[in-house]
């Protein structure tokens, strides 16, 4: 089965924008983008990381894929949130 991510779509956008909802064709929409910016990172992320002749997928070969993959201003704030979220996640 496909993953589905309209349970966190709707719940950061109610989070960010509580005064909006989304369509059910948007949130298809967003959903289909959410999947392939998963794939892309996950691709371009394990190239890196066997390129480097490693075997296990390090927090470091996400964010090169990120960089490669972004622009610079949107790259930048992926990282940091996403670092602030490991951060979290891992204490």
């Amino acid at each position: 089965a496909e993953p589905n991510y309209c349970s966190y779509i709707h719940k950061v956008l109610k989070k960010i924008h509580p005064e909006l909802s989304i369509q059910q064709k948007t949130m298809v929409s967003v959903n289909s983008l959410v999947e392939s910016l998963i794939a892309g990172l996950t691709d371009k992320s394990s190239r890196i990381a066997v390129s480097g002749k490693k075997g296990t997928l390090q927090a470091r070969h996400v964010q090169g894929a990120v960089r490669l993959l972004m622009a610079d201003k949107l790259a930048n704030h992926s990282i940091a949130e996403g670092s602030k979220a490991v951060a979290l996640f891992s204490a």
